[in-house]
């Protein structure tokens, strides 16, 4: 990017920012998430700095917080409440101290590392050991009076348990736990988006008796005041006794170990009783810690080493389309990578048309991209504020892009489809799913691998992968004789399948690994489910109407009957006799479950295999038919929807024992 390029993409980005923190610290409103708008400060942070002589004096970097509500009188504080400088990467962590080294190149230096609450920070003063006042950061400067809510925190003593003459300042973060958010929100109506947001909307009731029906906490993290500490970490010792709940962290020497604190952090942070977004890294040495002094908006001694954000900023450089194994036509943006929920990404779907339209998005977008638990990577919002005037309109296909087919759409459907049953897309795609692990489970048989057998005109059916010999594959790059024996061994291995695999396997629409569990369960055999009628499929669980069509639609089909019996010919054995699960026996007949995040005790599959033994139900969406939505490490959407509809909501610990492992 050039000076230029720069001075006009600093200019949108400051409108844009401080736009949406006049919102956030003015109005307590949001449009956007807080990891977006982090995006967004980092993006401004790293344009300053590679161009510094364009930092102004208004810039939001070089700012703390918002203005105070006129609502509440004005404290000045006498220490500024600075915000602490974020990094996303171990490169500008290893940065940071490269810079702290410059800056005092004769000094060792230890950190102290502790966990980053995401709450609203107050600062609060005692006389004599008895609280006097209480305010908000505000601006750094000039806070809001807030003591009379402060007081009814029960975790914020009114009185310090350690006597203590003069002044004692304390800092920290109001916060409220996790089920007391759900519980609470729910009681509101579901219009807050975090926990945050209902904690800092909690202490600014202008009624305190408002404020004290809500069930917020408070934790202490720095002490403004001398009292013989010399380390941060001391500080947090002091803390607790003086009766304030301290994180007290750890003691590190150098980067690994910050490192290595991190790492395990987020690993646990979804254990926590409360919402974390990173780790804050303090030089423990207080002395050293003031030499360092500040710059712009943060102390040079401390960072804030984030988590990755389940949403990002970024630009769309392009937009393509992809063929899916039914037809389907997928918009796709093309990024300029980014880091999203611990994956660099470079590719986020749109979905289809409406939803382009819907987003109002054009090639060159800045956007907000999402990737929450099990949910691909997506365009969730277009910043427009930030166009230049040079973005393109993209213009949807009406031909598909590998056959050139005409393309049609449903009237009553979203999606445009290729129809064109020799279509080459289609058919790599169908058999990127004939041998995945829910169908035929064909051990080293990956899209990479099917593409050089397509490619090498080795393979155009599914039939014709059980012809293969280990000299056929041999002469494709990358199978050696090893390799080549190990994969015709998968094949041949992969050929006696359950029932329930091999419905999947055939890419019917709308028949997904569920809908085949149901029908192999109700049927039995594959002849039977052939013949059925509307009527006998519409008895089966999880089948309407469409899919019920879509069912007698593929098995009228001669094309598809043909690749049944070429697979029967090439020895493809379904095996009925294999035990389907019983949804009529178990502890959980009659319960529906959704998986959202990442649970550690096991992958996904294991999870749905163990509910479907106990004769439960694995969904992949939330709907108001869900019983219980399991939530694991980095939840997406979903945990919100089941919030809304009011879904009860079980950690990992609570799933495993309805389970019973």
């Amino acid at each position: 990017m050039t000076k230029a390029e720069a001075r006009g993409r600093i200019k949108k980005l400051k409108e844009v920012i401080n736009h949406h923190r006049y919102l956030y610290h003015v109005l307590d409103r949001q449009e956007i998430s807080d990891a977006a708008l982090d995006s967004l400060k980092h993006e401004l942070y790293q344009l300053e700095q590679q161009y510094p002589d364009l930092i102004t004096l208004d810039s939001p970097t070089q700012r703390v917080g918002g203005m105070p509500l006129h609502g509440f009188k004005k404290v000045e504080h006498s220490v500024p409440m600075l915000s602490i400088e974020d990094i996303f990467s171990e490169q500008e962590l290893l940065d940071w101290e490269a810079y702290l080294k410059k800056l005092a190149p004769h000094e060792h230096l230890e950190y102290f590392c502790e966990l980053k609450i995401d709450g609203f920070a107050i600062t609060l003063i005692y006389e004599n050991g008895i609280l006097k006042s209480g305010s908000t950061r505000g601006n750094g400067l000039v806070g809001e009076d807030i003591t009379q809510n402060l007081k009814t925190i029960e975790s914020i003593p009114l009185s310090l348990r350690k006597s203590v003459s003069g002044t004692v300042e304390v800092r920290g973060e109001v916060y409220m736990g996790k089920k007391d958010f759900e519980r609470l929100n729910k009681e509101l109506g579901g219009k807050y988006a975090n926990p945050r947001n209902l904690a800092a909307g909690s202490i600014r009731q202008l009624n305190p008796k408002l404020a004290a029906a809500r069930p917020l906490r408070f934790l202490a993290y720095d002490l403004v005041t001398p009292l013989g500490q010399e380390k941060h970490s001391q500080e947090h010792q002091l803390l607790k006794e003086l009766g304030f709940r301290s994180d007290l962290g750890k003691e590190v020497g150098d980067m690994a170990g910050i490192i290595s604190f991190w790492q395990e952090v987020d690993r646990n942070r979804e254990r926590l009783p409360f919402q974390i977004d990173g780790v804050v890294i303090n030089i423990n040495d207080n002395a050293l810690f003031q030499k360092l002094g500040v710059a712009g908006k943060s102390p040079r001694g401390v960072r804030a080493f984030k988590f990755s954000p389940k949403q990002a900023t970024t630009r769309i450089r392009d937009i393509i389309v992809q063929v899916g194994r039914t037809g389907a036509i997928t918009p796709v943006a093309l990024l300029e990578p980014v880091k999203v929920a611990g994956v660099r990404i470079s590719r986020a779907t749109l979905h289809n048309e409406d939803e382009i339209k819907r987003l109002g998005v054009r090639i060159g977008d800045t956007v907000i991209v999402e990737r929450a638990g099990d949910v691909i990577p997506a365009v969730a919002k277009v910043l427009k504020e930030l166009r230049t005037g040079k973005e393109r309109e993209f213009k949807f296909p009406r031909a598909c892009p590998v056959c050139g087919s005409s393309l049609k759409r449903p009237e009553t459907e979203a999606i445009w489809r290729c129809l064109n049953p020799d279509c080459r897309a289609k058919k790599r795609e169908f058999l990127y799913n004939f041998a995945s692990k829910k169908a035929f489970d064909i051990r080293g048989l990956g899209p990479e691998i099917i593409d050089k057998l397509i490619e090498a005109n080795l393979v155009s059916e599914p039939a014709d992968l059980f012809k293969l010999e280990a000299d056929d594959v041999m002469p494709l790059e990358g199978l050696a004789e090893k390799s080549s024996r190990k994969l015709i061994s998968a094949i041949k291995n992969s050929q006696k399948i359950p029932l329930n695999r091999f419905i999947y396997a055939l890419g019917i629409r709308h028949v997904g690994e569920e809908t085949a569990i149901s029908l192999a369960q109700h049927f039995g055999t594959l002849d039977k489910i052939r013949k059925a009628s509307a009527d006998e499929l519409g008895v089966v669980s999880d089948i309407g109407v469409e899919v019920s069509k879509s069912i007698l639609a593929w098995f009228a089909n001669k094309h598809n009957i043909k690749m049944i019996d070429d697979l029967s010919a090439v020895g493809v054995d379904i095996d009925d006799e294999r035990p389907i699960f019983d949804r009529t026996k178990g502890r959980l007949v009659g319960k529906t479950f959704v998986l959202t995040g990442s649970l550690r005790s096991m992958t996904r599959d294991e999870a749905h295999e163990k509910i479907r033994m106990a004769g439960g139900h694995p969904a992949s969406a939330v709907s108001s038919k869900t019983d219980y939505l399991v939530v694991g490490e980095n939840p997406s959407s979903k945990l919100a929807k089941a919030q809304k509809l009011g879904v009860k909501i079980i950690d990992e610990k609570e799933f495993l024992s309805i389970i019973g492992r």
